[in-house]
């Protein structure tokens, strides 16, 4: 198990020049260390807009405050509405997506992978004080991300903001220590 905090964290300039993010988790590419196979991160989202382009790579969007984001992807389905109630939005990031706030500005929790490594699948669990869920038993890696309370992640403790890489098989306990709200964002082997 891998604990990554607050002082772990770096702001990084949108690639369109439009913001800034808090990246939690690089991956770098090992033949182009500009670019990253897996990056989790966190932005506030203050302007409607387009996205940037990231070719060969997935994205997860998880809306974390604010009223919300009406995302529209360029394979013309239409707008889907992203609130802080919504499940995780899984969507191609070498399509073009425009943004609308559909209020004030948004946080939202970004999750990208390279596809040619996998796929990414993020799940919000809440879970009430002593409560326990048991994740796994699937091989491959797992990062639980602290939004908020405490939760017990076998030996170790996860608080708003940590972030912990579990890449082990097998299965491994999350408990509320008190009520906690965690995203569990696990990679899987391409197909």
């Amino acid at each position: 198990m891998r604990r990554r905090g607050v002082e772990d964290y770096q702001d990084m300039p949108w690639k369109n020049g439009g913001g800034v993010t808090r990246e939690l988790l690089r991956w770098p590419h090992p033949r182009h260390p500009q670019d990253f196979r897996v990056r989790l991160s966190i932005a506030t989202v203050a302007t409607s807009g387009p996205f940037s382009l990231f070719a060969g790579v997935d994205r997860t969007l998880v809306v974390l405050e604010g009223t919300g984001l009406g995302l529209t992807l360029a394979d013309g389905a239409g707008e889907v509405a992203l609130r802080p109630t919504s499940p995780p939005f899984a969507f191609p990031g070498d399509v073009a997506c425009d943004c609308r706030l559909l209020g004030g500005p948004v946080r939202d929790f970004n999750v990208m992978v390279d596809r040619s490594l996998g796929s990414a699948v993020v799940e919000r669990v809440l879970l009430a004080a002593g409560e326990r869920r048991d994740l796994g038993p699937e091989a491959g890696t797992l990062w639980l991300y602290g939004l908020s309370g405490q939760a017990r992640v076998g030996d170790d403790l996860l608080a708003a903001e940590d972030l912990l890489e579990w890449d082990a098989p097998g299965v491994l306990r999350l408990q509320g220590v008190s009520e906690a709200h965690v995203l569990v964002i696990r990679l899987s082997s391409p197909a």
